[in-house]
């Protein structure tokens, strides 16, 4: 019986392969993508972009990519870069934020108001620290995995992470607190 190389494949064959295997990585991870890139922008079509960009760059590197179980990281990192990138642009620094938003977003479960305004306070961090605290607290990712998606040392990462929970304590209002007795929800 004959076996078969991978050489002696013909291309088309190993390209449907690829395919596939790419698609069915894509389809397994995008909900996580978009809400890491939401996290990320603060706006969901901007999110929406750049989950599109990772995942055209991903499919690019597809082939490069040697060691499967490393791709979460690797794509986390293509969000993070595109992310910055898009506030180097010059018609991003042109653009004007405004008071009124076009449409106020749906919440799927009990929210008493809390994580809309606490978030509005992420928001207004900069980019490096709200890297850090959505991947830290919203991806739960540790200070190790956090160092490598964003190309810094472990203590630049603890340090992001310290100015940023400072700040945040700083800015936020007494009823956003917890109080004694009071548990996080």
């Amino acid at each position: 019986m004959q076996t078969i190389t991978e050489a002696a494949v013909p291309t088309s064959v190993q390209a449907s392969t690829r395919d596939a295997e790419f698609t069915a990585y894509m389809n397994a991870r995008q909900p996580s993508l978009l809400r890491t890139a939401y996290l990320l922008t603060g706006d969901r079509h901007t999110a929406e972009d750049l989950v599109q960009t990772a995942l055209a760059k991903l499919y690019l590197s597809w082939d490069k990519v040697q060691r499967r179980e490393l791709i979460d990281g690797y794509v986390r990192r293509i969000l993070v870069n595109e992310n910055n990138s898009l506030w180097r642009r010059a018609w991003k620094r042109r653009e004007l934020a405004s008071d009124e938003l076009p449409e106020v977003p749906r919440h799927d479960e009990y929210d008493d108001g809390r994580s809309r305004a606490l978030w509005e306070f992420v928001q207004s961090l900069p980019h490096r620290q709200r890297a850090v605290i959505v991947l830290r607290y919203y991806e739960e990712l540790s200070e190790a995995e956090i160092a490598d998606a964003l190309g810094v040392s472990v203590g630049t990462v603890k340090s992001q992470a310290s100015r940023a929970l400072a700040a945040l304590r700083d800015r936020a209002p007494d009823h956003l607190r917890l109080h004694d007795g009071e548990e996080e929800r």
